[in-house]
């Protein structure tokens, strides 16, 4: 698919010109997809967290990591590259047990065996070899320790460059599918390169990274989240996001496997 880019690959994107701030308001609107679509389902599979340390990977602003605090867990640790983004999350991690390091997530040294859980929403999509972070992460998890992750829906990833970019649509076109490799994305008004890969390439990184498969996900919509009606019902005509967790087997584990 050609040599990558390094002014566009993901860890930069956010410092880029006025991306940072249209995000932010991105956010802010009402019946966003990342908080009726692409949140409730993390929660769901994240599940208790209580007495947990968490390692939260592309962890943005944190907010999701003050959260994570606020519900119980022990403490939470998050890797973000973009240098706005660190500035926001230890804005909002100032007086928790939660820390933010600026790092790229493939270049990071990962403790071992340190973390019960690992969340990565809607940044591995920004990852060439993603087996390789998968086994760096299945190292730093605790025997039992759990991954998740969403990423955008490898049916929206297909159809980078087929449709103009940043436009209301309402119809979406998927081609070249089985074609891996980085494609382009005008967003937020500036040019990002995201690496399509299939449903498939997903389900088996996770198994070659060493994980058992736990369940796999599509951001099929809940109207209890939405206040647009029409919102709601443009929302169910495609999956925008795809899920996946993992498990890191015990050692009885293991043995039983």
């Amino acid at each position: 698919m050609g040599r990558r880019s390094t002014d566009m690959r993901g860890n930069r994107f956010f410092d880029r010109g006025t991306v940072f701030d249209t995000y932010q308001k991105k956010r802010q609107k009402r019946d966003n997809a990342n908080d009726t679509l692409e949140k409730p389902i993390v929660m769901e599979l994240m599940g208790d967290v209580k007495g947990l340390e968490v390692l939260d990977l592309g962890c943005g602003d944190a907010e999701y990591g003050k959260e994570l605090i606020h519900l119980g867990a022990r403490c939470y640790t998050g890797v973000e590259s973009s240098g706005k983004m660190v500035k926001a999350a230890r804005k909002n991690l100032q007086g928790t047990q939660g820390k933010v390091i600026q790092a790229d997530i493939e270049e990071w040294s990962y403790p071992m065996s340190s973390f019960d859980r690992a969340v990565s929403r809607l940044v591995l999509h920004y990852v060439e070899n993603l087996v390789a972070l998968l086994k760096r992460v299945y190292q730093t998890l605790k025997p039992g320790g759990r991954v998740l992750f969403s990423v955008e829906h490898p049916v929206v990833t297909s159809g980078y460059g087929c449709w103009p970019e940043d436009q209301h649509r309402e119809d979406w076109t998927v081609d070249r599918y089985f074609n891996r490799g980085f494609r382009t994305q005008f967003w937020m008004g500036e040019e990002v390169e995201k690496y399509h890969r299939t449903v498939e390439d997903y389900f088996l990184s996770l198994q070659q990274a060493g994980f058992v498969v736990e369940c796999l996900r599509e951001s099929c919509p809940d109207q209890r989240y939405f206040v647009d009606e029409e919102t709601y019902k443009r929302r169910t005509r495609i999956p925008l996001f795809l899920f996946l967790s993992g498990n890191k087997p015990s050692l009885e584990e293991r043995n039983n496997l």
